[in-house]
């Protein structure tokens, strides 16, 4: 991939900067025929696939809207948000890997193409939808990693923070985000500093923040990602989600001792399943435990 600048950039509904979309077609002026084929002959801009054994349990979500690098518009957000719900229907799901099938580019932002010929109105309602649709898929009771290799903008950032885990394939990043996600991940004056001044920092400052899990060598972001997601599959599913919410839930709360009682709440979930007694099991056996997610 030679030497590729990848960029994690303010959202452009918080600066007024947006990621450059010089590459979107204006369907604007074209016969309603015209249109109506480009669309029927677009390939899908959101892919998920489930991992064949031994990665049962890994689904893969990638973005695939090379001709503007992956920039969100209508069309996007409805695949993503229906890719979500087949997620939180399939009880097999044990981990999400968000990557992009778009050499260069996680994520170029909204499609600014698109935005220009809405209305106020319009664009204040594609807002919402996208807030929505990423609060939707941070809401997963599931692991979700992000990897990202190149450009992650606006939109695609949002939509890096709103997994759990972050691997940048990358050698430089522009750090800064939502005004929401980024204090509860990289604190609050760390996040006003970001999003004031849009500054550039390497990548050892971007894990040393929390902002990435990992910073590997470009090419390198899937396959650290796919180690991480094999990890996960091999302890219990059940307890893994309860871990999820236990931690989501217990940094909303104000106090320790509401914190504790959320833990608490969860184990509490786990304490009849039959994975929890096949850990017992498997301790006092000395070997590896076989979870049924039960």
């Amino acid at each position: 991939m030679g030497s590729p600048r990848g960029v994690l950039a303010v959202s452009g509904y918080l600066t007024g900067r947006y990621a450059p979309a010089a590459s979107v077609s204006t369907i604007g002026h074209q016969s309603p025929f015209t249109r109506a084929f480009q669309i029927l002959a677009q390939p899908d801009p959101v892919r998920l696939q489930k991992l064949p054994a031994p990665d049962s349990g890994i689904i893969e979500l990638r973005l695939e809207r090379p001709e503007v690098k992956n920039a969100i518009n209508w069309d996007l957000m409805r695949k993503l948000r229906s890719s979500i719900e087949k997620i939180q229907a399939d009880a097999t799901a044990k981990v999400v890997l968000v990557a992009s099938s778009v050499p260069g580019a996680f994520c170029a932002g909204a499609d600014l193409k698109e935005r220009r010929l809405m209305s106020s109105s319009e664009v204040g309602e594609y807002s919402r939808s996208l807030r929505s649709t990423f609060s939707s898929f941070e809401a997963l009771p599931i692991p979700t990693i992000a990897i990202i290799e190149g450009a992650a903008l606006g939109g695609g950032l949002e939509l890096a923070l709103s997994c759990d885990l972050r691997i940048c394939g990358i050698s430089l990043l522009w750090e800064a985000g939502g005004t929401q996600r980024l204090p509860r991940i990289a604190g609050r004056s760390k996040a006003k500093e970001l999003i004031f001044t849009g500054r550039r920092c390497d990548a050892a400052e971007a894990v040393m923040m929390g902002l990435a899990n990992y910073c590997v060598p470009a090419g390198e972001a899937y396959q650290k990602a796919l180690d991480i997601a094999r990890e996960i599959t091999q302890k219990g599913p059940l307890g893994i989600r309860m871990a999820k919410k236990a931690i989501d839930r217990g940094t909303e709360v104000a106090d320790m001792s509401s914190a504790l009682a959320v833990e608490g709440e969860c184990y509490e979930q786990l304490l009849h399943t039959q994975d929890r007694l096949e850990a017992l099991a498997a301790f006092a056996e000395k070997r590896k435990p076989v979870y049924i997610g039960k």
